[in-house]
């Protein structure tokens, strides 16, 4: 036994040992905290809403088509789409098709990225509505929509104003 204690108190300890042994600890150190078992997957992307050309005039009683396709910048498979809307002025309904009528300012789920919405008037005045569309992590996509009176004698046209963060992009027929 005194022969092995001998033998390691008599190596010589070189400079090249000496920074070759605090190497090989900091990297054994660094190989052992620097690994993370988590994952980070992310599941929220910004998306936008492209809309499809729509007639600008209403009368009451007539009901405007929208068609709408929602464009994530990524691809999540658990992610769930919802829609409101508030008018602002006129009175109408807003349907979805195949779906059901919304209520004011209460969310209804939508089952695909591409839907249609009808709008129908129930007055002779301008109608001004806010659609919003919200993913299930908070992102959401505004647009206001105006439609004027057949009967305004042809003076008012489209006022579409889109609000962040979404862009209105017609997509060509």
């Amino acid at each position: 036994m005194k022969t092995i204690l001998n033998r390691i108190g008599a190596t010589r300890v070189t400079p090249a040992r000496f920074f070759g042994f605090w190497a090989i600890l900091f990297a054994l150190v660094f190989s052992l905290t620097s690994c993370d078992d988590d994952l980070d997957v992310q599941q929220s992307y910004p998306f936008t809403v492209e809309v499809m050309p729509y007639g600008d005039k209403i009368a009451n009683g007539e009901t405007v088509e929208l068609r709408m396709t929602i464009v994530p910048e990524g691809n999540y498979t658990n992610t769930l789409y919802t829609i409101r809307y508030f008018q602002y002025e006129g009175k109408g309904s807003l349907k979805l098709v195949d779906g059901p009528t919304l209520v004011n300012n209460d969310r209804v789920l939508l089952e695909s990225k591409q839907f249609r919405l009808n709008y129908t008037a129930h007055s002779s005045e301008s109608h001004e509505l806010l659609i919003t569309i919200e993913d299930n992590y908070g992102t959401h996509w505004e647009q206001t929509f105006e439609f004027n009176n057949k009967d305004n004698g042809g003076t008012g046209s489209l006022i579409v104003t889109p609000i962040n963060p979404g862009t209105i992009t017609p997509v060509s027929q």
